[in-house]
């Protein structure tokens, strides 16, 4: 269960830009607590957050719950005190004449997360509070995260390092030191909530928005497209260029994140090429059968790029870093670097491309079959 993520993502790699992608509001973007129209009735909100990824962006949608006027907000923040301030800047101008009546979350990562059960305590109607709609799977996996530690922090992920030969005990210490990541991002989680499901029709305002389930980035991540408008709030599955991050951790060893992510492109692949995909990371855009074309030839070839280096000698994640990451890696990256570089050996050895087996001091190691 990727515990932490998107909110942590360290220095994501980057593709050259895509000459079949379009950015139809070119470089415009919205400051920090303003809004910026899209559709009638569709707002775009970017918040800053204090990470290499230095920004999220999130949606604000007219709707109605029970004859309530109000907003629907897509994605949350992080819990930190700038994201906060901009929020209540926006409710105390130009989203002052609604309350929240709806939190929708695409998945459990800090930054989509974060603020949700702030938000619906402070900008919710006097005795209705807004729900949360989430899949089950990343409420539940949110509210674990919550309570103990998994994935990138805390002792269980440190042996999962170790195992797959991060052995610096320095560096062990560290990761075996990071217990409360998560919840010093995500104070809390609404214990109340909507299960969003593939393949349900939202009515959110004047659009109906289909969720399309998405997996390996978080367990059960959830997309929305309105077939009307040709717009895909795509969260974090269709980013237009960064790579969004594909780990294996802890608490599923033997995951095949990148096949399941993988997966989740094709099923996007069937939308329209001219649809507008509204993304979590960067500017919106259209080209979006180039973008899943681009990924897919990228997972290619650090996936090629793995094969080779195992073939060469029998190999540990830590040994695929310098493979598969050109730049110098500070412990916090490195830790998201690791859940990556599993990701790409898992899949070959679950495709029967690699061997695995354990040396005498129980570290993982992968040759080629």
């Amino acid at each position: 269960m990727p515990a932490s993520s998107d909110a942590a993502k360290p220095d994501l790699p980057t593709q050259p830009p895509h000459p079949a992608l379009h950015y139809p509001l070119d470089k415009a973007q919205p400051q920090p607590g303003q809004l910026m129209n899209i559709r009638p009735g569709l707002h775009w909100l970017r918040m800053p957050m204090p990470f290499a990824l230095n920004h999220i962006n999130l949606w604000a949608l007219d709707d109605e719950q029970n004859g309530q006027a109000g907003w629907t907000i897509v994605d949350a923040g992080v819990a930190t005190e700038p994201i906060r301030e901009a929020w209540q800047a926006l409710w105390a101008g130009e989203l002052a004449d609604k309350p929240l009546t709806r939190m929708l979350v695409t998945h459990m990562h800090p930054d989509h997360v974060g603020n949700a059960q702030w938000l619906i305590e402070h900008f919710s109607a006097p005795g209705q509070p807004a729900r949360l709609w989430m899949s089950a799977t990343d409420h539940f996996a949110a509210q674990l995260a919550c309570e103990s530690t998994t994935g990138f922090g805390g002792a269980r992920a440190a042996d999962f390092f170790l195992q797959h030969g991060l052995n610096k005990p320095e560096d062990v210490e560290k990761i075996r030191g990071r217990s409360n990541y998560f919840k010093s991002l995500v104070p809390a989680v609404p214990y109340n909530y909507r299960r969003l499901m593939d393949g349900m029709v939202l009515r959110i305002g004047e659009r109906d928005w289909r969720c399309i389930a998405g997996y390996g980035h978080s367990p059960e991540h959830i997309a929305l497209f309105n077939e009307r408008d040709g717009l895909l709030i795509s969260g974090d599955m269709l980013l237009p260029s960064i790579s969004t991050n594909v780990s294996v951790v802890d608490m599923e060893p033997e995951g095949d994140a990148l096949g399941l992510f993988l997966s989740s492109l094709d099923k996007m692949a069937s939308l329209p090429g001219d649809t507008l995909a509204l993304p979590s990371h960067g500017l919106p855009f259209t080209g979006i059968h180039a973008r899943i074309q681009q990924l897919k030839a990228h997972h290619d070839d650090r996936l090629r790029d793995v094969l080779d280096a195992c073939a060469l000698k029998p190999s540990t994640a830590a040994d695929m870093l310098p493979v598969l990451f050109k730049r110098q890696l500070d412990l916090h990256q490195t830790t998201f670097a690791m859940g990556e570089a599993i990701a790409h050996l898992n899949y070959l050895w679950h495709r029967g491309q690699l061997h695995r087996h354990q040396d005498a001091q129980g570290t993982l190691l992968f040759e080629k079959a």
